[in-house]
């Protein structure tokens, strides 16, 4: 099976003596007036003001995306965080991913919903078989848990699962959406977890996978963070009657590390680490919706 992610490209310095990919940068554009302009003229050339919108605008979302496997080379990684960094702009929360995808469904039953970020996102081109029947695939690169909080109600609700799988954290984190502390992570997943149970959803928190350094990120050591709110996943897992499945220590080395042969850049899986995953989300599937059985 071919790597979901190329291991031999080279990524960040430091723990891991890789260097680093380049994180484009946005640039701002001013417009500049050409001089001044006399009120009275101004006001006889320009037309009258348009009346102002009442209420919301319905504005159309771009053409879905295709679903898109990780990025290998150097320019899909450019391109993929410039793509990730001009959504965000444009749409915070990322509303508009996977609304038409949603549409889309109609009538047809859904069993599950993953919800995540570029993690849960490239899982779908890496185990196709995984998100079939029922199953649908709502991960969004770069996202953090705030964000998935945002288009729950959309992305995981509306379309009616009987189970919701929930990945957050990696992002959180890294501080992708501003300074995060871990309370601001854990009343996220908190606000997740009660609106599923409000809807009558079971519930999988997937652990956050390791990693002992971001590429885009190189300052930082996230191992220990990880496995504080692993910790706190697992505990707040048993205390709700919720799934957890624990990838990160399936996947992790000595260090907090994701082992090497089960990824190409240190944080996201590749073909070996998603097939590391896929089997235990289906079985944390298999109990949740077991658990579902007698209320359905």
């Amino acid at each position: 099976m071919a790597k979901t992610y190329l291991k031999a490209a080279s990524l960040t310095t430091g723990a891991t003596g890789r260097r680093r990919r380049p994180f484009p940068a946005l640039c701002a554009g001013l417009t500049l007036a050409a001089g001044p302009v006399h009120a009275q003229a101004q006001a006889q050339a320009a037309p009258p003001p348009a009346s102002p919108p009442v209420g919301m605008v319905d504005a159309p979302c771009p053409a879905a995306a295709p679903p898109r496997p990780a990025p290998v080379t150097e320019a899909e990684i450019s391109a993929a965080r410039q793509a990730a960094m001009d959504r965000t702009r444009r749409d915070w929360p990322g509303l508009c991913r996977h609304r038409a995808a949603n549409e889309a469904l109609g009538d047809a039953p859904v069993r599950a919903v993953f919800i995540g970020d570029s993690i849960t996102e490239f899982w779908g081109p890496a185990a196709p078989d995984l998100f079939a029947d029922g199953v649908v695939n709502r991960g969004i690169g770069a996202q953090t848990s705030p964000q998935m909080l945002v288009r729950f109600h959309q992305d995981v609700i509306d379309l009616k699962p009987r189970v919701v799988h929930i990945m957050a954290g990696t992002n959180d984190i890294a501080g992708n959406t501003g300074p995060s502390r871990p309370e601001d992570f854990k009343n996220n997943i908190r606000a997740m977890v009660e609106l599923a149970r409000a809807h009558d959803i079971a519930v999988v928190l997937g652990s956050i996978p390791p990693s002992a350094v971001f590429d885009w990120r190189p300052e930082l050591r996230p191992a220990p963070r990880i496995a504080e709110l692993n910790a706190w996943l697992r505990d707040y897992a048993a205390g709700q009657g919720a799934e957890f499945v624990d990838y990160a220590a399936a996947m992790q080395g000595p260090q907090g590390e994701m082992l090497p042969e089960l990824t190409g850049d240190g944080v996201h899986p590749d073909a070996d680490g998603y097939a590391v995953m896929t089997p235990l989300a289906r079985a944390a599937l298999q109990r949740a919706l077991a658990s579902r059985e007698p209320s359905r």
